[in-house]
């Protein structure tokens, strides 16, 4: 079936399909995107990487902007305050391997906030169009920036913050339809999104509550917007990236998964944090995304909460097999 929507183009870069995965905190690491790619995001962001810390050389900062290469094209997101620090922050993650630069307006995360990063740079505009043309001065790849709509209700600055990227050579913008002292509360009012895709020439790319496939294809469509990201509604639900693609491809969405094809698919992502991460460092981190593949199924709370004080992987691998033995066998039984 021929594609209903066109790609995304950033540059050289022809993206399809058009739906992205959102940069998030200690989660879109290497092993995640490229476990996640397969199910139909076009473009993988990385975790979001501090400006800062790329100038000190941080191992662990070096480790969130690496990549496998087979989830390219790859974008490194960052974030700072100082132009020049960005710029040079810029060139490093390019020469790791950064197909696409972007910059960071949109996080409203205290201890990003709290040193002027983030959604804070939208209370000086001037400050965000230096940052955004030192930036792009710095590369010769495409540079994109996300942001929200402002930092409080009255003082809504995404139009011009969007123009300004326009006009110093960013090639697309990314909107959260929220403010950043909203944070996640109350709902994204994607009549922004509409009206900033009016106002510029280059992609705009929504973003915000988007965990219902039809409702995204539907917003992507009345909005006209070039491309939508996907967030914390794929976390633990990776086929709704899925049933996206099959819609913007022409063809019925493939039916959700049973809870133990779920289960089954987060033994995989469990196992393949361990190999690449250790152990020590994987338990930890699967626990939140456990907790997620867990989400609606009954029992969960007592499983997740065994998982929480689970030391091991290989315990907390018999019991989410546990999991899967129990739901077939409650399936056989009702048949």
């Amino acid at each position: 079936m021929p594609p209903t929507v066109p790609a995304l183009t950033i540059g050289a870069h022809e993206i399809w399909p058009p739906v992205v995965l959102a940069p998030m905190s200690g989660v879109t690491n290497r092993t995640m995107r490229a476990l996640y790619k397969p199910f139909g995001f076009g473009l993988t962001v990385t975790e979001f990487v501090s400006s800062n810390a790329l100038k000190y050389g941080s191992k662990r900062t070096m480790e969130m902007i690496d990549q496998h290469g087979i989830e390219s094209p790859v974008s490194t997101q960052l974030w700072g305050d100082d132009p020049a620090t960005m710029a040079a922050a810029a060139r490093v993650v390019r020469e790791c391997g950064a197909d696409i630069v972007d910059i960071n307006f949109g996080c409203p995360a205290p201890k990003v906030v709290k040193t002027n990063g983030g959604s804070a740079c939208l209370r000086d505009v001037q400050r965000c169009e230096e940052i955004m043309r030192a930036v792009v001065d710095a590369v010769d790849c495409p540079v994109t920036m996300k942001m929200r709509l402002g930092w409080t209700e009255s003082d809504l600055v995404y139009i011009d913050v969007a123009k300004r990227a326009q006009a110093v050579g960013v090639q697309a913008v990314t909107l959260h339809a929220r403010t950043a002292r909203q944070f996640y509360r109350g709902e994204a009012n994607w009549d922004h999104i509409a009206r900033l895709k009016d106002a510029l020439d280059i992609p705009v790319i929504g973003n915000g509550d988007l965990d219902d496939a039809r409702v995204a294809v539907d917003r992507m469509r009345a909005t006209g917007v070039d491309a939508i990201m996907l967030g914390r509604a794929t976390l633990g639900n990776p086929w709704l990236v899925s049933q996206i693609r099959d819609l913007l491809e022409g063809r019925e969405m493939q039916a959700t998964p049973t809870p133990a094809d779920r289960l089954r698919f987060c033994m995989v992502h469990y196992r393949t944090m361990v190999d690449e991460l250790g152990e020590a460092r994987a338990v930890p981190q699967m626990r939140k995304h456990v907790a997620l593949y867990l989400k609606g199924i009954p029992g969960a709370a007592v499983l997740r909460e065994r998982i929480m004080r689970t030391p091991t992987a290989d315990e907390s691998l018999a019991l989410i097999q546990g999991c899967i033995d129990r739901l077939e066998s409650d399936a056989s039984l009702a048949a």
